[in-house]
């Protein structure tokens, strides 16, 4: 039984990254043998365990058999005779295929580490087409590595792959799931652009590739998208914000984008918002105090201003993407938020549901009044 570190942590390793996960193959041993030394299983498809003390993953050697289309088509097998270079020969990409052994040495039988001096993004082999979330990895993989290339032949093969449909057979949690890391990465655009490019973005978002489209102002509003979730990734912003960056000039597909690929609800919300008020936070600083008020109610400012900052934030990355800086108006309009969140609504409840018993309409005119009284009498956000 021998064990070996794999993946990503021998590629961050070279690479002079922190290590942060460390995957490990186990050859030479079977499950009842992984249970005797005190591992725990967790693998559901495969034989995984837990380390009894690091609780560090280690999985049996294997090789696997496509069975039908999708990821999830497969099936594994995993005992004694599976070696080291088999399991790495069912990897994505060779700058993942390698393996560090226990006394220290490389195991490369791929090419990775040339791959990793090249800088270049190629698949191991012609295995590589059996798993279209491969495709969606490696546009990740371009947005966190941004000085990696795709080799032409691994970018002709995820074209064939689009073309041959298997795309069309993952699951939206999985679209998701690595759309959303993509988006984390140092330069999303980059995912975006690997996804369009090898005609994978239209199958799974056609709303956002048809930014590329030619047509009327489209090939400008995709450039725009791209530059915009790039601003908000240098800024550090959070996934939600990156997502409505992302998806400001989709309009009205927004909402069923995001149902049908299940967006969670904190990321959705914001993005329809964007697309809703971004016309009107544009010219915000002529808003009247009412007009002002009726924007914060309609974004239930009153209840959630941190969703209010953030659509600013949103809003920031956006005009900066088209060459305007617009911390002011930012400012500004916190400012305004700030005095409105000062007015005690309980406290004018208490006292006009005091004063006009069974008249509970008048509540909400009264809070409403002194919202736009505390913007002050001059009629403007500003």
């Amino acid at each position: 039984m021998k064990t070996y570190i794999v993946g990503g942590a021998v590629r961050d390793e070279l690479l002079g990254l922190p290590v942060k996960d460390r995957d490990h193959v186990v050859v030479g041993a079977t499950p009842d043998d992984m249970l005797a030394r005190g591992f725990t299983p967790v693998g559901k498809d495969f034989p995984v365990f837990l380390h009894p003390k690091t609780h560090e993953e280690y999985a049996l050697a294997r090789t696997e058999r496509k069975t039908a289309p999708g990821y999830k088509g497969f099936v594994f097998h995993a005992d004694r005779s599976v070696t080291l270079e088999q399991d790495l020969a069912r990897r994505d990409l060779t700058i993942n295929a390698m393996a560090r052994a226990e006394d220290g040495a490389l195991i490369d039988p791929f090419g990775g580490q040339q791959d990793l001096q090249a800088r270049v993004f190629r698949h191991v082999s012609k295995a590589f087409d059996e798993d279209p979330v491969r495709i969606l990895r490696v546009a990740r993989f371009a947005a966190r590595f941004t000085e990696f290339s795709i080799a032409p032949e691994t970018q002709s093969l995820m074209r064939r792959m689009v073309q041959a449909g298997e795309v069309d057979a993952l699951v939206p949690e999985r679209v998701w799931q690595e759309m959303a890391r993509g988006l984390m990465e140092a330069q999303p655009s980059r995912m975006l652009t690997v996804l369009q490019e090898c005609g994978a973005l239209e199958r799974i978002m056609p709303e956002l590739a048809a930014l590329w489209t030619p047509s009327t102002n489209a090939g400008q509003a995709g450039s725009l998208a791209l530059e915009a979730i790039d601003i908000a990734a240098r800024r550090e912003h959070i996934l939600s914000i990156r997502v409505a960056v992302m998806m400001h000039g989709m309009g009205n597909a927004i909402d069923p984008v995001c149902r049908r690929l299940r967006v969670p609800n904190e990321c959705r919300d914001l993005a329809v918002m964007i697309a809703r008020e971004k016309g009107v936070l544009a010219s915000a600083e002529a808003l009247s105090a009412e007009a002002m008020v009726e924007l914060l109610q309609r974004c239930d400012a009153f209840r959630k201003p941190q969703r209010f900052r953030e659509l600013l934030w949103v809003m920031e990355c956006v005009d900066a993407a088209q060459g305007h800086e617009t911390v002011d108006r930012s400012a500004c309009l916190e400012a305004q938020l700030s005095a409105v969140l000062k007015v005690a609504a309980g406290d004018i409840a208490a006292q006009v549901a005091a004063r006009y018993p069974g008249e509970p309409q008048r509540i909400a005119q009264a809070v409403r009044d002194a919202r736009i009284e505390a913007l002050g009498s001059r009629g403007r956000a500003g």
